[in-house]
């Protein structure tokens, strides 16, 4: 993609600029936009758009630039207030203000980053949408719950956030602030239920465990998405809980989200397995 201010900066003139269109060495997209090739694809297009308004790709095909979620129609730009844009084929969007934290480029295309973009999304998406789009943040590791967070503070009022914020707290990262906060909160709703105190990072079978009880063959290990949550961790623990099931050991995960929200339901599930032992 290339702009015919870009392509008089690089010295070549009107009227050649005339002649390659007329030949078919450029192809005309918008006002004073070209592309090199007839079919520049989806990437080429949000490109020539925002050359086009002088903005950023944004909202749903932001989404789409940062691999989140599939689009197609209309390339939406985020323009500032006061700049006149209108072109065929863009969806104009404008904004009083865009701190430069909420900007990023992908694949060399200028555009909302992540957060913002769904932040722009959350305005008329449903919360099913956003939860799927966040989701797809973990899976492509660009979640961060902070980033998140700080790209909302720069966003008051804005519609949607309201909805984005509750989606989020059920979306967020499920690992404790440290391995200790884990298991002092572990070891105080055991003790509080008045069931048996587990052996803490104990070792069985060759592996360390957060927690078990010998006598039951039980073992209990936190499950945080920041240590298990790649391929290698996953193939690693579904290994050792193998291991650990052959050896008839009983293997239970519980994330702190379970721990911290759900205590009771952690407790039946210990009490039936302890409780028939007499522990």
């Amino acid at each position: 993609m290339v702009s015919r201010r870009q392509l008089l900066a690089a010295g070549v003139s009107d009227e050649v600029i005339t002649a390659r269109v007329a030949t078919r060495r450029l192809y005309r997209l918008h006002d004073g936009v070209f592309s090199l090739t007839r079919h520049p694809g989806q990437r080429g297009l949000f490109m020539a758009a925002h050359l086009a308004a002088r903005g950023l790709v944004s909202h749903r095909s932001a989404l789409t630039l940062w691999d989140l979620r599939a689009g197609s129609g209309a390339v939406d730009v985020t323009i500032p207030y006061g700049r006149r844009a209108a072109r065929r084929g863009i969806r104009i969007h404008v904004t009083r203000r865009l701190d430069p934290a909420d900007r990023a480029r992908v694949h060399g295309i200028p555009c909302t980053n992540w957060p913002r973009t769904i932040i722009d999304f959350a305005a008329r998406a449903q919360e099913a949408d956003l939860r799927a789009v966040l989701e797809r943040t973990q899976v492509l590791r660009l979640f961060d719950a902070k980033t998140m967070c700080d790209a909302l503070d720069r966003a008051p009022g804005k519609r949607g956030t309201g909805t984005l914020r509750a989606v989020l707290a059920l979306v967020g990262d499920d690992s404790p602030p440290s391995r200790s906060d884990f298991e002092r909160l572990f070891l105080g709703v055991i003790e509080a239920a008045g069931l048996p105190r587990p052996v803490v990072n104990g070792i069985v079978c060759g592996h360390e465990v957060d927690f078990h009880w010998p006598h039951a063959r039980l073992i209990v290990e936190a499950d945080g998405r920041a240590t298990h949550d790649t391929a290698i961790a996953f193939e690693r623990d579904r290994r050792r809980d193998l291991e650990l099931k052959l050896a008839h050991w009983e293997v239970i995960r519980i994330t702190w989200r379970q721990l911290r929200d759900e205590p009771e339901r952690i407790v039946a599930l210990l009490r039936a397995r302890l409780g028939g032992l007499g522990l």
